[in-house]
Formats: structure tokens, C-alpha cells, sequence
């Protein structure tokens, strides 16, 4: 392997980034920072919409959840919560979604992000 390369990032000809698996396990106990607003039962919303379904899911799309913020109803226009959007939010919500209600700010270690997406993917199963 590359001298350098992160463990959690594999850089493909395209030059996209993907994120490697990361830990359902670990996630998990990251994710109880989100719990304050987010649930990750089907249907079950909190402040914020259900996270259960999540990945590959249409952004603000959650069903039955009526508060989704003018700004991430507008950025979520044609958008999928795909890995890599979800990484890049979860790094910087107000970043990526000017105007956003999430008051976090974001996990900046890509380790915790890819743990939190594996986890999320876990519970949707």
C-alpha cells in the first residue's frame, strides 16, 4: 500500500474518494451523540427525522417527518444520503447544508464517521 494512504480512504482512478467498512460495533457508541435528537427506530422521529433507512435514502425524505428545514428540503432536491454524502455531512452539517436546524458539528475524524454509516446501515437492516 501507498506510503501515507489513510486505512479509511481507498482513492479509485477517478480520483473519487470511498470510504472503507467501518465498525457497526464502534458507530454504535458514537452515535450516542445523535440520540439527543435522531432516533434509529422505522417511523420513530425525534427533534430531528428517524436515521432508520437512512443510507441510500432520498435526503428529507424521511416518512412522516414534517420539520425538515427549508434549506435541507432545497438541498435535498434530487440527492440520495449515498456513503460518501453522508460522510461529508457528518463532517460538516452546516458546511454542506447552509441554513440546516442540526445544531452539531460534526464528527471530524473519519474513523467516527465511517463507524456512525456502518451502524446507521446496521440498524436498517
Amino acid at each position: 500500500m501507498f506510503a501515507g494512504l489513510s486505512a479509511l480512504m481507498v482513492f479509485s482512478a477517478s480520483g473519487s474518494v470511498a470510504l472503507a467498512a467501518g465498525d457497526a460495533v464502534k458507530g454504535k457508541r458514537v452515535f450516542a451523540k445523535c440520540r439527543a435528537c435522531h432516533k434509529v427506530d422505522a417511523g420513530k422521529h425525534g427533534v430531528g427525522p428517524s436515521l432508520h433507512g437512512v443510507v441510500d435514502r432520498a435526503v428529507a425524505s424521511a416518512e412522516g417527518f414534517k420539520k425538515y428545514s427549508k434549506a435541507m428540503k432545497a438541498y435535498g432536491e434530487g440527492k440520495v444520503w449515498s456513503e460518501d454524502l453522508l460522510d461529508a455531512y457528518l463532517e460538516n452539517p452546516k458546511g454542506v447544508v447552509k441554513g440546516t436546524r442540526m445544531a452539531f458539528g460534526g464528527l471530524k475524524k473519519p474513523a467516527q464517521r465511517a463507524d456512525v454509516i456502518a451502524y446507521l446501515r446496521s440498524v436498517s437492516e
